[in-house]
């Protein structure tokens, strides 16, 4: 029997564990009775996630006297919208939450920030947890507290910090994701490799094939180290006042690639993330920071793992415009004033946040970019 892990996440009185292996929503109830202050939660799923996990996991919370209403929205990134989250609140004060309700989502980064930002909202703030069943949720989104929704300037441009009480990684969710979703995951588990671990990475690209064909071992020690990554760097900088930023390598551009994609299901944002992780390097290259085959290094790995690497992987992006892309890169949250702070690199495994890039060295990079998209 595989043994679950467990990742401390220290942040005080706000601490919290991450429990990592497979099985965890068959005990949920059992891992949750303890840390919530009443017997009510509003679970809020997707209507794909339901149909696999939602019966498992009520008659776990019910096994523990725990009462159970669901709310499911729609899959995919367009239910991180205002609309949704006025529907979830709303649904929540009418069926008679109150103080001692937690909330808890079951689902994928789109549920996780949803119905964290929910959760931080309805009654100034609920107890929350996270059951997240996405690679992507697991190793990122799920840990850390950050919650919200997208609007047409931008992603996650409105939301609040709300921590979890719990996170439950139950490492079997992943064996019911389609492959394209396991792919997009991968990146953000790349990413730590990239931003602080060179071992790690490493390690990945010995190790990543059998992570994405589904070999349980491979993917719990990339869970349980990503999650170690970024316990240490929440519990050093819970709101992002600096080394936190350090989190996004890759997210500025990606960021932007997702707005002018539109949200729609043509670019996963572990996808665009993968093709602005290869721009950061690249554009670090640019700069004189770091050598050109670390780019090319990480470029080939993630081409490997079946991910996109270039702009002009993604599909009708031929159309956008670099002026486009910019105006998103201003509204991104790590901007000041109107300059955007790029995550950087100094080669692999040495990241570092730059507000002293030249918006023209930039543009050229998209330019050319979209270019080769046309071709």
């Amino acid at each position: 029997m595989t043994t679950i892990q467990t990742v401390p996440v220290g942040l005080g009185e706000r601490s919290y564990d991450i429990r990592v292996g497979p099985g965890l929503i068959a005990n949920a109830g059992e891992e949750i009775k303890p840390l919530i202050r009443g017997n009510k939660v509003f679970v809020i799923t997707d209507s794909t996630v339901s149909g696999h996990w939602l019966d498992p996991l009520k008659r776990s919370l019910r096994a523990a006297d725990i009462a159970v209403t669901t709310i499911a929205v729609p899959p995919g990134e367009s239910s991180k919208s205002f609309a949704d989250f006025e529907h979830v609140c709303t649904r929540m004060l009418e069926d008679g939450v109150d103080r001692r309700t937690a909330v808890v989502a079951l689902g994928g980064g789109v549920v996780g920030d949803l119905a964290g930002y929910c959760a931080a909202s309805v009654m100034r703030g609920l107890d929350f947890i996270q059951i997240p069943t996405s690679l992507l949720a697991q190793v990122d989104s799920s840990v850390g507290g950050k919650t919200g929704i997208n609007t047409p300037q931008g992603k996650n441009l409105v939301g609040a910090f709300h921590q979890p009480k719990l996170v439950l990684a139950d490492t079997g969710t992943l064996d019911t994701l389609p492959k394209r979703e396991v792919r997009a995951g991968y990146a953000e588990v790349v990413k730590y490799g990239l931003i602080r671990d060179a071992a790690f990475f490493e390690w990945l690209e010995q190790h990543g094939a059998d992570l994405i064909a589904g070999d349980e071992a491979a993917r719990i020690s990339a869970v349980v180290e990503s999650c170690k990554a970024k316990a240490a760097v929440v519990a050093a900088d819970e709101r992002e006042a600096g080394l936190r930023e350090l989190l996004n390598f890759g997210h500025t551009f990606g960021h932007a690639l997702e707005a002018s994609a539109g949200f729609d299901g043509t670019l996963l944002h572990g996808e665009a993330v993968s093709i602005g992780m290869i721009q950061a390097l690249e554009m670090s290259r640019r700069l004189g920071l770091c050598v050109g085959q670390d780019a090319e290094r990480a470029r080939a790995h993630l081409g490997a793992m079946g991910l996109m690497t270039r702009v002009a992987d993604i599909p009708g992006a031929a159309r956008w415009k670099a002026e486009a892309l910019l105006a998103s890169m201003r509204r991104d949250k790590k901007a000041r004033e109107g300059t955007v702070r790029f995550v950087l690199a100094r080669g692999i495994g040495e990241a570092f946040t730059s507000d002293d890039v030249a918006p023209d060295a930039v543009r050229t990079m998209l330019e050319e970019d979209l270019s080769a998209a046309g071709v």
